[in-house]
């Protein structure tokens, strides 16, 4: 493990009130632990204030961009092909060539940084392990460090876990599947370490501790001299993939590696990045391994996108599949573009869980899973989502029965067809009928996964679905995009009309169904009625927020006592 000195400087003077030895213009304000302090060493820590005071006029400047961009559309523009990068878009160039190691990516499994999880999703059979510091993680002090202190195991090789209550011990099994880490987005800070005295940028301490204290062990291990690898979420244009790519730039020089020896994926989650795939490519394109259709976020993102559009309303949640036409432009496009350039369209999230106590629900959940990943390859997609190890059998067979012992459809499904995917295909409105259950459904979700969020789980299971933050945020905006528009719930045959009434019943109504849902001791002992306040806030307020993480992290942001550290 390289020191400072070995990247060509010394860390200045530094300060131990926190209990932690960080370096000068840091303070943390989260809980002192011993384990803790091995990952923010003062060494870790420099390595991510200098990231910080790099970037962090280049993260406010996008910012501000994100937010003259929804200026716009509220006033009734929308997203398109930028006509100044049509030559990114029509030029014949490729990325950097696939790393050997991560060429086969056909079924990926994801999930948060826990340290079960990390375990029995590296065991799980797939070929990918994406650990989750983002939507999958409620992302309080104590998670994300465990977090790291997990992967830093997981990495060496080292990492268990004893199950008193089961009487067993987990480990890693001789083979393993290649992981990959999720930061936070751009928009998200930590707040329980302070840079100069602002809050840092929440993906930068998770990707610099990550970097810092894996890099070289996991490239000797791993990544066959690559790595480590990435996916990054939430852009929303090339301009910000630019700064991720000057970050990968700036720590290779420092660390002294080879430039290109880090690899990501980008999510496509956003309406305004899927008029970008090419600009992002095109600024990764030394350090791309593809695209990725986060197509939970994507819808949250389409009503974000058109919250001052009430022409542009969305159908029951459950009513927008990957066959709704926008959807699927959406997925052929990113075939195309990827294939053209030389890296993996990876496909969406499989979300069901096993019903062990239900064989005819399980076999029918089943049912829907391989029908969706059958679609996925036969469309081009080189890999795809899973969320529960269960899943993963069932989503390699479809692939493989496609795809044989092919590591990937990259050269072999090119997806000319969709050249001619236009600005209209993807902002095609979605067709489908609102009606009271999807109002229910939408609140019941929303309040059981913030509760659930608030106490420190970011991956819910919830009626035979794992849902993470992106459940959450459709429902959210969806129930807000009714109430401001009045909506009429049109597949009830009622003429019933969503107004701040209705929606006061419907919370009071799906509360008592939770409480007998999960039982009173329970929803006594958990946030619920927190939750239900939050959410209620949010869907009714005047103006939306841009995330619904983003009020409640506030809740979950706990300040310790400074101690001195024992020497």
């Amino acid at each position: 493990m390289i020191g400072l000195g070995s990247y060509g400087y010394t860390a200045p003077a530094s300060s131990k009130i926190s209990g932690y030895d960080v370096p000068e213009g840091v303070d943390i304000r989260g809980r002192f632990d011993e384990e803790f302090a091995k990952i923010l060493t003062k060494d870790a820590l420099q390595f991510v204030v200098d990231l910080q005071r790099e970037f962090r006029n280049h993260i406010k400047y996008a910012m501000e961009c994100r937010k003259e961009a929804k200026r716009r559309y509220n006033e009734g523009a929308l997203p398109g092909f930028d006509p100044a990068t049509r030559y990114i878009r029509e030029g014949q160039w490729t990325c950097a060539p696939v790393p050997p190691s991560v060429a086969d990516r056909r079924v990926e499994i994801t999930g948060p940084v826990e340290r079960k999880m990390i375990i029995n999703a590296l065991n799980s059979g797939a070929k990918v392990f994406m650990a989750d510091f983002e939507d999958a993680l409620s992302p309080s002090w104590e998670n994300l460090m465990r977090g790291q202190v997990n992967l830093k195991d997981a990495v060496n090789g080292t990492i268990s876990f004893t199950d008193n209550a089961r009487n067993r011990v987990y480990k890693l099994n001789d083979h393993t599947a290649k992981l990959f880490v999720r930061p936070r987005g751009w928009h998200l800070p930590e707040a329980h370490i302070l840079i100069d005295g602002e809050p840092a940028t929440g993906c930068l301490v998770d990707f610099g501790l990550y970097f810092y204290h894996n890099y070289a062990t996991f490239r000797k291990t791993q990544g066959q001299g690559f790595g480590p690898f990435f996916y990054l979420p939430k852009m929303e244009n090339s301009r910000e993939a630019k700064i991720w790519n000057s970050v990968f730039e700036r720590v290779e020089k420092m660390t002294g590696i080879e430039k290109g020896s880090i690899r990501a994926t980008v999510l496509i989650e956003t309406l305004p990045a899927v008029f970008q795939m090419d600009e992002i490519l095109h600024e990764l394109r030394d350090h791309s391994v593809g695209l990725n259709c986060g197509r939970w976020d994507y819808i949250f993102s389409y009503v974000k996108t058109f919250q001052g559009h009430p022409d542009r309303l969305l159908p029951d949640r459950v009513q927008v599949g990957m066959t709704q036409h926008f959807m699927k432009s959406y997925s052929d496009l990113l075939i195309r573009t990827c294939h053209r350039r030389g890296v993996h369209a990876m496909g969406g999230m499989a979300a069901q869980i096993p019903i062990r106590d239900d064989p005819t629900a399980n076999e029918a959940a089943f049912d829907l899973v391989r029908k969706d990943k059958l679609r996925e390859v036969k469309a081009g997609h080189d890999g795809t989502w899973a969320a529960h190890p269960g899943l993963i059998q069932a989503c390699m067979e479809v692939f493989t029965n496609t795809m044989g012992s092919s590591p990937n459809q990259i050269e072999t499904v090119k997806r000319d067809d969709a050249s001619n995917i236009t600005e209209d295909d993807l902002l095609q409105r979605p067709r489908g009928v609102r009606t009271m259950e999807g109002l229910c459904l939408n609140t019941r979700v929303g309040i059981q996964y913030l509760a659930a969020w608030l106490t420190g789980a970011g991956s819910v299971p919830l009626y035979n679905l794992m849902e993470d933050a992106a459940t959450a945020e459709i429902s959210r905006v969806q129930n807000w995009q009714w109430l401001k528009y009045g909506v009429e719930l049109d597949g009830d045959a009622l003429g019933v009309r969503v107004n701040r009434e209705l929606f006061g019943r419907v919370v009071d109504e799906e509360m008592a169904r939770i409480e007998l849902e999960v039982g009173k001791e329970k929803f006594k002992k958990g946030m619920y009625k927190e939750a239900c306040k939050i959410f209620t806030r949010q869907c009714t307020a005047l103006t939306l927020d841009d995330f619904l993480t983003l009020d409640a992290y506030n809740h979950i942001v706990i300040y310790h006592p400074k101690v001195q550290a024992k020497l």
